[in-house]
């Protein structure tokens, strides 16, 4: 029984991350401002190397937090600071 409870937790975590997931990238398509869609990408895609460890995937939740969560976030902001005041499109 106890780990039929585990198991349960799991699940529930994982649909709570997932529905973050899906919160924080519906936000990143919807504002306007680069910077803070860029900064929501970057939370969204480390609720997802978040989901990945909890599914004992812990080589892909490194990856996804190191290149997607870090790398791209940095890539994507440096970007945005070398265009200036041009975001206002």
């Amino acid at each position: 029984m106890v780990d039929f409870m585990v198991l349960e937790v799991e699940s529930i975590a994982n649909v709570i991350f997932l529905i973050a997931t899906v919160v924080f990238i519906v936000i990143a398509i919807e504002l306007k401002n680069l910077i803070k869609s860029t900064i929501s990408l970057g939370i969204a895609s480390a609720l997802i190397a978040i989901v990945f460890y909890i599914l004992e995937a812990p080589i892909a939740a490194i990856f996804e937090l190191s290149v997607c969560a870090g790398l791209v976030t940095i890539l994507l902001l440096s970007a945005i600071g070398m265009l200036g005041k041009k975001e206002e499109c």
